[in-house]
């Protein structure tokens, strides 16, 4: 059993997150964390579609030893800009990460900057991230300490285009992807 534990499980990713692990027979939540407001408050009062799935409280977003120590993986489903402060800590305490926000999906800290208009503030981390297509890369994610969750319009685009491409089937010059 995976123990997994949820920063942001009140935003809109961290609770489809949290309705797919308890779902999943493998996994077993050990808790939950999202901001302030949520802190003390139990997952289903919050959300009642969840009511009979899960009941356990949120907690503030602290990872201190305590919380780290029941776990064996660590969701980030926050805000831009959070996970980049969180990762570190999470991987130096050996906790394998997937980051659901798009703080890891650029390995590239200049290309980051260029799209998020501010500096990546966990440069060694995101060197080390793998991206999540398991279809493209299921044996570096096996391995991989840290993931990089790819949003929904990178994955559709590149599972499509990934074939075609391999077999020299189209220019990637040519290539224009206009996602709305």
């Amino acid at each position: 059993m995976i123990k997994v534990g949820i920063v942001g499980a009140g935003g809109y990713a961290g609770v489809n997150l949290l309705g797919i692990l308890c779902g999943h027979p493998n996994a077993k939540v050990a808790w939950l964390m999202s901001e302030p407001a949520h802190a003390g408050k139990n997952i289903a009062q919050l959300f009642p579609h969840l009511k009979g799935f899960i009941d356990m409280p949120v907690i503030e977003t602290k990872l201190g030893e305590k919380e780290l120590g029941k776990v064996d993986v660590v969701f980030t489903a926050t805000p831009h800009g959070m996970a980049m402060a969180l990762i570190p800590k999470l991987l130096q305490a050996g906790k394998k990460a997937i980051d659901i926000s798009a703080d890891f999906r650029i390995t590239d800290p200049k290309v980051f900057e260029a799209w998020y208009a501010t500096p990546h503030k966990a440069v060694p981390e995101l060197k080390t991230a793998v991206y999540g297509l398991p279809e493209l890369y299921k044996e570096a994610i096996k391995e991989a300490e840290l993931i990089a969750n790819p949003g929904c319009y990178p994955t559709v685009s590149i599972l499509s285009l990934a074939p075609l491409l391999k077999e020299k089937l189209i220019d990637p010059e040519t290539i224009i992807i206009d996602a709305k």
